[in-house]
């Protein structure tokens, strides 16, 4: 399933892992940019207590199994953006 034909809205909780299989996180909540109500990416912890986050653009999505909840990332974890 394509990224874009899926709701990033209802992604909240789901595991990301990047393109060799590590995990990078769990998706904390969608991040909006240019519309107000189409997400652009997703903010993913990556840890219980961790305060980074990453930013993992919609474009940078490979699939995501809603029945396992995983979102499979195109990209290596060391790519992705970090902020607080």
């Amino acid at each position: 399933m394509s990224a874009f034909a899926y709701d990033l809205r209802s992604t909240r909780g789901y595991l990301v892992a990047d393109n060799r299989g590590r995990v990078v996180g769990r998706v904390e909540c969608p991040m909006y940019g240019t519309a107000p109500d189409k997400p652009d990416a997703l903010a993913v912890r990556s840890g219980f207590f961790a305060r980074r986050r990453r930013v993992v653009p919609a474009e940078a999505i490979d699939q995501i199994d809603g029945a396992t909840r995983v979102i499979g990332l195109r990209v290596e974890r060391e790519g992705l953006r970090r902020f607080l």
